[in-house]
């Protein structure tokens, strides 16, 4: 009876210590930051936004690529996702425009990776629109269909868009992950990848009121 008892304390023990570890919180200043000032959302009633900011060239985007994936699978319906490639220079300017013409062309869910991996992979220099373009009549896009989609307004426009909510985030680095136009996370703040995702979540049921 008594080794009962015991084998039962010892599993409440443990369900109470991983309940309190799932139920984690996070302090604000600390894993998380407040904007500022809120930037409005690009979503619709009910539904919480979160942006990754992003630069094809950083190693630590393309680490948090898997998690990040994964996440994707599985995250609330409520949340709608949002890439964002972060503006701070020339060389990031660039490859802005190399995601939004991939997504003009409808290419982006293949394109992404494959980009991400020539850059950390391959080892193949993507700094000059010779580079890109070779690499996307690469993955089947005609030199004509390239150069009308890369050289449009549409795409500048984007480019300028993403200039300025880089600022407006307030971001320092790559990769950044903004909650609802509220609050952002990396991974210094939130001690890694992981963190990332896991400030992310507890994030998300801030902003639902769970």
């Amino acid at each position: 009876m008594l080794n009962v008892l015991r084998t039962s304390l010892t599993l409440i023990m443990v369900l109470v210590f991983f309940s309190t570890a799932s139920a984690r919180n996070y302090d604000e200043g600390i894993e998380y930051q407040r904007l500022k000032e809120p930037v409005p959302t690009q979503v619709g009633p009910g539904k919480i936004e979160v942006v990754e900011l992003f630069w094809y060239g950083c190693p630590h985007c393309f680490r948090l690529e898997p998690g990040l994936n994964k996440w994707l699978k599985s995250k609330p319906k409520n949340v709608e996702f949002i890439r964002i490639p972060a503006v701070f220079n020339k060389i990031w300017a660039l490859h802005a425009k190399v995601y939004y013409t991939a997504k003009f062309l409808g290419i982006i869910g293949k394109f992404h990776k494959a980009f991400f991996d020539a850059i950390h992979l391959k080892k193949e220099p993507m700094n000059t629109v010779a580079e890109v373009k070779k690499f996307f009549i690469q993955q089947g896009v005609s030199a004509k269909k390239f150069d009308n989609v890369f050289n449009s307004f549409g795409v500048d426009a984007k480019v300028r868009r993403a200039r300025e909510l880089s600022r407006e985030y307030g971001i320092s680095g790559v990769p950044t992950l903004v909650v609802d136009g509220k609050y952002r996370t990396d991974g210094p703040m939130a001690g890694g990848h992981k963190g990332m995702i896991e400030v992310l979540n507890y994030l998300i049921k801030k902003e639902s009121g769970k």
